[in-house]
């Protein structure tokens, strides 16, 4: 049988995990309202809730965070954090924030009003809901094909560019301050973006004049897809092609607790020195000074390393192969997997796996707590419970486009046999799809409800 990867690092430190009978999950849930983000992480066997902030981070980074420089101004690791965005990234001005969410905050504070609008190939939970708190209006406007899980093409987290178009005259330029694309497209399973599409999407925003910036979360992981799904780029580096990527944008947002590898940190980059200083107005009231934006010395050296390793081509052909074995566990085990899987997640199609439960019933939210409670394996819901809207015109909910299940994988965390460990709960949890029923929320929050809501089992 031929090896379907080996893991580019050996392992260092460890740390136990513990199992939990299946008697003890169902009473741990129903405590947590049946909310896995209620769930003590003490009481979870295999976490795939997120890849931000969980992931392991390197001997290199750890060496690093050992000679931080604290001081609040001016620090000694704030010029090693800022010389690393600049060569990984290409942005010259560079302002650190906590993390990603951080960063959203300011750049919309900074550039956004109520009532005007931004598009994107498609918003993530946070991105989404720093507009809504400003009155402003995220809208999304993926390719179609992002749509059909089964449809096996190379870049289904790309604008639809003529979308993009038709939107931009209707709306008017005017009332869009900012553009932006998602790297890769995390609410369209994780697909990624081709470079032809950033350069189309970044020539029709110079068009009319409207400023672009990149969700650069996932960036290194897009870059290595670009490499091998793109003509053209096969004999380029990933770090060459993540520079091109960012050539075409005016700034980015960057959850650094994504592909710099990190448990903390994030930070806002920019072409433009004017605008930067606008944006650290907001980042000193929110975050911190400049050189530090709510981080200790010691994260900022840990980003600096990690950046760099983020786009070694061994560790991301690693992150691939590894990525895709889980979705050929979980395909094999009967589950209904979204094609092609990511680079960092496998999201698996809840409204097909279990076709008898109505959006409205959250199929994501079910499967997930079902792989809880037969394996402790605890899973996020990317579907109606976390974006659903109402129709601005008629009030009437309208379901998300795809009612997921996402398996985030943290960056250098678990093995082959967690892996399989996960196909065999999956299996078991398929075995008994037609009786698992659907939830309705008892108690939510206006934004971002899938955080805390509260839910009970529909009877």
């Amino acid at each position: 049988m031929p090896i379907p990867f080996v893991e580019p690092f050996r392992i260092k430190v460890v740390e136990p995990i513990k199992q939990t009978t299946r008697a003890a999950r169902e009473q741990i849930l129903a405590q947590a309202h049946n909310n896995l983000f209620g769930v003590a992480a003490e009481d979870v066997f295999i976490d795939f809730l997120t890849d931000s902030g969980t992931n392991a981070m390197s001997d290199r980074q750890w060496s690093a965070m050992m000679v931080g420089d604290e001081s609040y101004a001016g620090a000694r690791s704030f010029a090693n954090f800022e010389r690393a965005v600049q060569e990984v990234l290409g942005f010259p001005q560079v302002l650190p924030t906590h993390q990603g969410r951080g960063a959203e905050g300011i750049l919309f504070k900074t550039l956004v009003k109520a009532g005007q609008f931004v598009p994107n190939n498609r918003h993530f939970d946070t991105t989404q809901a720093n507009l809504l708190a400003l009155g402003a209006n995220p809208v999304d406007l993926v390719v179609d094909e992002a749509a059909d899980p089964s449809s096996d093409l190379p870049f289904k987290g790309n604008m639809d560019v003529a979308k993009l178009e038709h939107f931009i005259q209707e709306t008017g330029p005017e009332n869009i301050p900012l553009g932006m694309l998602t790297v890769t497209n995390n609410s369209a399973a994780g697909q990624p973006v081709s470079m032809a599409n950033i350069k189309a999407t970044a020539e029709l925003y110079r068009r009319y004049g409207i400023p672009f910036f990149i969700d650069a979360c996932r960036f290194a992981e897009n870059a290595w897809f670009i490499k091998n799904r793109e003509p053209g780029y096969a004999e380029r580096s990933v770090g060459e092609i993540a520079v091109e990527m960012f050539s075409y944008a005016d700034g980015c947002t960057m959850s650094a607790k994504k592909d710099a590898i990190v448990n903390i940190g994030g930070f806002l980059a920019c072409r433009d020195e004017d605008l930067k200083l606008r944006l650290a107005q907001y980042l000193i009231i929110q975050e911190g000074f400049p050189t530090y934006g709510g981080l200790a010395g010691r994260d900022l050296e840990a980003i600096a390393v990690g950046l760099r390793e983020g786009v070694s081509e061994d560790y991301l052909a690693y992150r691939e192969r590894h990525t895709a074995y889980l979705g050929e566990v979980l395909l094999a085990a009967g589950m209904s997997v979204y094609l092609p899987t990511g680079g960092h997640a496998v999201y698996v199609d809840a409204g097909r796996t279990l076709p008898h439960i109505p959006p409205a019933q959250f199929p994501g939210v079910a499967l997930a707590n079902m792989l809880y409670i037969e394996g402790g394996v605890r899973t996020v819901e990317i579907g109606s419970l976390m974006f659903s809207h109402p129709d601005p015109l008629t009030g009437e909910i309208i379901p998300a486009p795809n009612e997921l299940v996402r398996f985030a994988i943290p960056r250098r965390v678990y093995t082959r046999s967690h892996l399989d460990y996960v196909g065999e709960v999956a299996v078991e949890v398929v075995k008994r799809a037609k009786d698992i029923r659907g939830l309705e929320v008892t108690w939510a929050p206006e934004l971002l409800r899938h955080f805390i809501a509260r839910l009970d089992w529909v009877d």
